[in-house]
């Protein structure tokens, strides 16, 4: 639900968001019992001014028996209940005008659209998908995601279906996170989907964050849950990480060997040779 504000000549007309407010509401536990009561004295004044004919008194009874029974039946309308987890958007002629989030009962216009809304930490988790990553290697990746509505207008008002928007911009965002990073950088230094699982993830959040941030959805936490190869090259991949694990544990072996090899240096050796010499001849020429 968004409104429109006027627009100057040649340029496309401003659109503002609905953000959610509190609703306007009573407790609703008396008007329960005085509502009861309405309807329990109109029904008595009805059968009352039946029974008694239709002279002018049974006639006022029964106009006022018909009042109560109506004003009863608004203060009964009005009646929303409010468990723990969600929310009621109050909606009144086609205009929002608030949120109820205390848990109760509360009475409202009782011509006013009552709209549930869950509040409750949500989890979902794309299917499977296969992307080329950065280097152009196909792989399948799948994440998780757990989410709230924290905004229940722009939830309601901003999107059709918020919890179809988050999965579709999910799976936008994992797949886009997917071909931004390669698999596997080979100890290159840059970010690697599987060696930066951490960073990876923090900037899956904040990227999905921002996508779903129109719906009024808050992101807590999200995670892959699945991070491979792709079939058709996961055998040749494997064989050449097993290649390089070879290659490198070879130039670590060639490494420590060049190190073991190398002479000790000798450049202390002469000082300590004169020192010594020097404090046996102070030590014959005080023998004799």
């Amino acid at each position: 639900m968004t409104s429109q504000e006027p627009a100057s000549p040649g340029q496309e007309p401003a659109t503002r968001q609905v953000t959610e407010g509190r609703a306007w509401s009573v407790p609703g536990v008396g008007i329960l019992v005085l509502g009861v009561g309405l309807l329990l004295a109109g029904i008595a004044l009805l059968v009352l001014g039946i029974a008694q004919g239709g002279d002018a008194g049974p006639t006022a009874l029964i106009v006022v028996s018909i009042l109560l029974l109506i004003a009863g039946e608004l203060a009964v309308q009005g009646l929303t209940s409010v468990i723990a987890g969600e929310a009621r958007a109050v909606q009144l002629f086609g205009r929002y005008r608030g949120t109820i989030r205390a848990p109760g009962l509360h009475w409202v216009n009782p011509f006013a659209r009552r709209r549930r809304v869950s509040t409750r930490i949500r989890n979902h988790e794309t299917a499977v998908a296969k992307v080329n990553d950065a280097d152009g290697n196909p792989i399948e990746i799948a994440a998780v995601v757990v989410w709230q509505v924290q905004d229940t207008a722009r939830a309601i008002y901003a999107v059709d279906d918020f919890t179809q928007f988050v999965a579709i911009q999910t799976e936008t965002a994992v797949r886009h996170i997917a071909s931004s990073y390669a698999y596997d950088t080979r100890g290159s230094g840059a970010l690697s989907l599987r060696d930066n699982a951490e960073e990876i993830t923090q900037r899956l959040s904040a990227e999905i964050a921002d996508r779903v941030r129109p719906a009024g959805v808050l992101i807590i936490e999200s995670r892959l849950t699945r991070l491979s190869y792709a079939p058709e090259i996961a055998q040749a991949m494997l064989r050449q990480q097993q290649a390089n694990a070879v290659v490198g544990a070879r130039q670590r072996i060639v490494s420590w060997s060049s190190a073991a090899s190398k002479p000790p240096s000798r450049s202390s050796t002469p000082a300590r040779s004169t020192s010594d010499s020097g404090q046996e001849g102070s030590a014959d020429g005080g023998a004799r």
